[in-house]
């Protein structure tokens, strides 16, 4: 019998896990479906890449009725790109599945075309809070008979304020429904949530050390505010990423390195919340691809981020806490691939390091890094630049083989 048939899976889905190379369930799949199955209310605490997304996703789509032509289940994210990647997710692994339609609404759509999508059959939503409620206002989403209820990333939604939001959303349902609260930390608004509105959850947590660190080299690099760009540019000059995410603390920082290295030559590009939707997606999309190197993005742009092939995270500024800090090191080191994270820090971040080191239960390695003498550090970019992409190119021709 297969693992995932012991946990309550039926056959058709895991025919479309297998062909996704996805053969056994992780340690939150094993845990949360049983309880999902079964109709109860679950607090999970996970962090992205423990396979959090697939341990709601395929109980929820197990449950839903075809033959019923209404919103059955609602997943609640805190950002548009979440809300696509939940998407997309969702939409591999129910491939197989006649009548069952799947819509993600979040701002930046064409409202007309949504609009259209809406007057169809969807039994499964995927939506950010705000163009959720605007649809509810409208009379254009009814959630009077849903009965399944997912709040994704809940420390996020509630960090970015949209804890209004989410009680309207709450009140907009059903009293009688199954509620299931997803969230990489539990801070005490989350148990206010909890109480307030959910019956008699169970509790599944994983802990961090199960879950990161295993295939990440991390390594931290000691500099100077003033050096750090052209400690940066000599660290992406030695390590040569396929591809790459650097992490700033504003998005006006994230601009700001853009800038530079697109000015030193580097295939580099910028996702922030300043961004169009449209704009966001080309961005990721090229990255996706393979089309830029190096994407500089801000925690809340990248979250729930899930691109193969990212070889390298920098964090260009330190987080200042522990789940961001494993929040932004998982994009790297995923589907059994080895990956590098390398931080860098100042002199004034080292309490955020001591933080961070005492949060995952180890001493990070480091080494200091001298800075380029001033003058003509431009030009040696450009010049290691064209070795890089070359390096790169042959790199991608490795990479789509092993795909």
């Amino acid at each position: 019998m297969n693992e995932f048939n012991k946990i309550g899976i039926h056959n058709h889905l895991i025919e479309s896990l297998q062909s996704l190379s996805i053969y056994k369930p992780t340690l939150i799949q094993k845990e949360a479906i049983p309880f999902i199955l079964n109709g109860k209310d679950i607090i999970a605490q996970a962090q992205t890449g423990t396979g959090k997304t697939l341990a709601f996703v395929l109980p929820i789509v197990q449950k839903i009725d075809v033959s019923k032509d209404y919103v059955q289940a609602l997943i609640v994210a805190p950002t548009r790109e979440l809300a696509i990647q939940l998407t997309e997710e969702i939409n591999k692994v129910t491939k197989s599945i006649e009548n069952l339609h799947v819509l993600a609404i979040y701002g930046g759509q064409d409202v007309e075309q949504q609009l259209k999508r809406l007057n169809k059959v969807n039994q499964l939503i995927v939506a950010t809070p705000g163009r959720l409620l605007d649809h509810v206002r409208r009379g254009t989403i009814d959630l009077s008979k849903t009965e399944m209820l997912v709040l994704d990333e809940a420390d996020q939604m509630l960090h970015m304020g949209f804890l209004p939001e989410v009680e309207t959303i709450l009140f907009t349902l059903p009293k009688q429904k199954q509620m299931m609260l997803f969230s990489a930390t539990m801070p005490p608004a989350i148990r206010a949530l909890s109480k307030k509105y959910m019956n008699n959850p169970e509790e599944v947590t994983i802990k961090y050390q199960n879950i990161t660190v295993e295939k990440i080299n991390q390594l931290v690099i000691e500099t100077t505010d003033r050096g750090k760009l052209d400690s940066l540019c000599q660290l992406i000059n030695e390590y040569r990423p396929f591809l790459a995410i650097l992490f700033c603390r504003t998005k006006r920082r994230a601009k700001s390195l853009n800038a530079a290295l697109q000015s030193r030559g580097y295939l580099s590009d910028e996702l922030h919340g300043d961004l169009s939707q449209a704009k966001r997606e080309r961005v990721i999309k090229k990255f996706r691809d393979a089309k830029i190197q190096l994407l500089v993005a801000t925690d809340v742009a990248a979250r729930g981020l899930d691109i193969e092939g990212i070889t390298h995270v920098f964090n260009y500024d330190i987080p200042h806490d522990v789940e961001s800090y494993i929040h932004r090191i998982g994009r790297t080191g995923r589907a059994g691939f080895e990956g590098i994270a390398i931080t860098l820090v100042a002199k004034k971040d080292m309490q955020h390091l001591q933080l961070i080191e005492n949060g995952i239960q180890r001493s990070l390695p480091k080494k200091i890094h001298i800075k380029h003498n001033g003058k003509g550090s431009e030009k040696e970019d450009l010049k290691s630049n064209k070795k890089n992409q070359l390096h790169r190119r042959n790199h991608n021709k490795k990479y789509d083989k092993r795909r």
